[in-house]
Order: structure tokens, then C-alpha cells, then sequence
């Protein structure tokens, strides 16, 4: 059990405004971490009001939810993927009765800035990036069993690495030595397989590769698509669903969930005639991302990246 958990909400105006929280209402986040989104939300709401929170990461799990049940009685929270949200719901049996739901797919800056939890190329930690610290693969078992054809497919696929191979070529040849332990190690041997000027120029120049890692380690795309669907499709009518991304990939898979849920006809363009007897369950409350103001940039870098999307339930 950890005794702090910092976390600094992002675009925690922006969720709040755009959740259109209502007193009495049901709410739901998916991605409860240190319960900065969380505890504004519940402040909103009355005694009638009920807060669900859900995180894999039992250390902000445990934490959150004894500083928030401590404040908060209308307060519930499961431990268990918020892709496993379905099973929640079926428990809780709310099916079609969700007023918001919220989705904060980044990694939380306690388990960047923890060494021990090895997600960051920053600090010298064991292989680990586990969210859900009781699941048994982890980043030591990606790089150090993949072969050189897996490691090439998610450098690219979830990191966009234009020095995939190169990368995964060096990642075989350093294991065949010794095993890979360290989030240094790994580090060192990215930067190396990749021009000076590149490593330079970039900064961070294993960012892509720990993100890549990271996601296939946690499953973070998988079911995240039908995931979405099924909670638009279980708020009340005029409920929302705000998801927060941090990259391309999240959010490409955000944008087309909430294309198909907003569009009538989904059938392919060369067919004159709709077959699929698709309609709408929501519309966009914004057509385009909401990004987080210059002022919040300025004063959380983790902000920077991130793109805001609502839908509300019609």
C-alpha cells in the first residue's frame, strides 16, 4: 500500500464542463488513478449521486479509495480493467442508466516517476511497466522472448519507430550476451541503434520504444474499440463519454468508435443503397479534439499531447 499518489488531472476544467454533470447522477471512471478527475466529479454530485471508479493498478486502487470512501459514501470502486467495464456493469446491473463515463487512457505520473515500476526511460529500474502488477507478462519477458519479427511489429506498430528494425536487430544481439534487466539498459541500446543526430534531435529518443513496450505489455489497444461502443451504448439519453488520449494510435481508435456511433449508414460507399440498418446512438459534442490550454501546457508537460473527445448519448 503506497501512501501518496500524486497526479495532476489533465484538462480537468475541460471534463468537468464537458461531463454536463448532473446532481443525482450515475458516473463511471474507467481510469480512476489518483482520483483527481474523480473527486471533483463527486463533489459535484449529491447524496442521490454514485460515483463508480475502476483502475488495474491496485496500488492507485488501494490508495484512492480509502482517501475518497473516507469523504465520499455514494463512492464505489472495482479493481479490474476498464476493458472488463462490462462485467461491472453486469454486477452493478445499471445497464442504459450511466450519465457519464470518463476514460484517462495515460499512464499516471506516479507510475512514470516510480522507478521500481520501470515504465520510464528516465529513471534506472527492472523491466516491469505491468500496470496491473499481478498479470505475469511483463516488459522483461517482451524484449527479452519476442523474436526479432515481433519486437519489428510493435516498434512499429505501436511506437511508429522508423528504427524498428534496427532497434529489435540490436535488442537480439545485446540478449544473446546476457539478459536484458534494466530500463537503462534497454535505453542504452535503443540510443544506439539509431544515428547521433536522431538521438539529439529528438530528446527523448527511446520514447517510442518504452511506449510500444508498454502497450503490448498491458494490452492497452486491445477491446479498446468494442469497449467504447458498449459503454455509448449504456448511457441514459443526453449521457456522455469523455475520453482522454496521449497518442495517435488511442486516438485514431477513439475518432472511428465515435464516427460509427454518430453515423446513420455505415455500409461501404460503392453501395447505392443502405443494407446495414445502422443509426446513430450519439452525436459529437465537439467535431474536433479539445487540446488543453497554453497555461496548462506550460504548467504540466504530460498535457501537451493530449486530445479530448465527448459523445453524448441521443
Amino acid at each position: 500500500m503506497i501512501n501518496n499518489f500524486e497526479h495532476i488531472p489533465v484538462m480537468l476544467n475541460e471534463v468537468l464542463s464537458d461531463l454536463n454533470i448532473k446532481p443525482d447522477g450515475l458516473y463511471i471512471d474507467c481510469t480512476l488513478g489518483g482520483g483527481g478527475h474523480s473527486e471533483k466529479i463527486l463533489e459535484k454530485l449529491s447524496s442521490n449521486g454514485t460515483l463508480i471508479g475502476i483502475d488495474k493498478d491496485n496500488d492507485a486502487l488501494e490508495f484512492t479509495t480509502q482517501r475518497l470512501s473516507s469523504k465520499y459514501a455514494n463512492f464505489k470502486s472495482f479493481h479490474t480493467d476498464f476493458k472488463q467495464v462490462n462485467e461491472v456493469v453486469d454486477y452493478l446491473n445499471i445497464y442504459g442508466q450511466i450519465d457519464g463515463v470518463l476514460l484517462d487512457l495515460g499512464v499516471s505520473s506516479h507510475q512514470i516517476d516510480t522507478a521500481d515500476r520501470g515504465f520510464s526511460f528516465r529513471f534506472d529500474g527492472p523491466l516491469d511497466m505491468r500496470m496491473d502488477k499481478s498479470q505475469k507478462l511483463t516488459a522483461y519477458d517482451v524484449v527479452n522472448t519476442y523474436s526479432y519479427e515481433q519486437l519489428c511489429k510493435i516498434l512499429w506498430e505501436y511506437g511508429e519507430e522508423d528504427f524498428a528494425k534496427s532497434i529489435a536487430k540490436n535488442i537480439i544481439k545485446a540478449r544473446e550476451v546476457e539478459p536484458i534487466k534494466t530500463t537503462k539498459q534497454l535505453s542504452q541500446i535503443v540510443e544506439s541503434s539509431m544515428p547521433a543526430k536522431i538521438v539529439f534531435r529528438r530528446g527523448g529518443a527511446d520514447k517510442k520504444t518504452f511506449q510500444a513496450i508498454r502497450i503490448e505489455v498491458n494490452g492497452e489497444l486491445e477491446n479498446l474499440y468494442e469497449t467504447i461502443i458498449f459503454l455509448a451504448k449504456n448511457l441514459k439519453k443526453g449521457g456522455r463519454i469523455a475520453i482522454i488520449t496521449f497518442h495517435s494510435l488511442e486516438d485514431r481508435i477513439v475518432k472511428n468508435a465515435f464516427k460509427e456511433l454518430s453515423t446513420d449508414c455505415i455500409c461501404p460507399p460503392k453501395i447505392p443503397k443502405c443494407i446495414c440498418n445502422h443509426r446513430a446512438v450519439g452525436k459529437l459534442v465537439n467535431r474536433k479534439p479539445i487540446l488543453a490550454s497554453q497555461q496548462e501546457q506550460e504548467q504540466n508537460s504530460r498535457s501537451t499531447c493530449a486530445k479530448l473527445r465527448i459523445l453524448e448519448r441521443i
